[in-house]
């Protein structure tokens, strides 16, 4: 890859563009709060080719969810459990409205 591939890739909310330590100071938490969000299954960081984690946008955005929950009083384990359900949420709620376009688009065409 390029030097010009991987800054490309920044605009990409995949890309394990940010270093555990940066991770870390950016969410203003600590590398062992990240270190459990990973424990609990919730986040998966890759590793680089030295064997150091590295996140993604998504997954800091899933990391300053957790931590929200976490300042709220909540158990890590439970906040993790939480961020699943809302995302389970978010997916149904996708797949009704495109459910419901579908069968919208289709309305008129069963009724010619």
């Amino acid at each position: 890859m390029t030097a010009d591939d991987s800054y490309g890739r920044l605009d990409d909310d995949d890309y394990p563009a940010f270093t555990m330590g940066r991770a870390a100071e950016m969410l203003g938490t600590t590398q062992g709060f990240l270190r459990a969000i990973g424990e609990a299954r919730r986040i998966t960081p890759l590793r680089s080719a030295g064997g150091h984690r590295r996140y993604s946008r998504y997954q800091l955005r899933i990391a300053a969810r957790a931590r929200e929950l976490v300042d709220q009083g909540t158990p890590i384990e439970a906040a993790c459990r939480i961020i699943a359900l809302e995302d389970q949420l978010e997916e149904a709620q996708r797949n009704t409205t495109e459910y419901r376009r579908a069968i919208a688009a289709a309305a008129p065409q069963a009724a010619a």
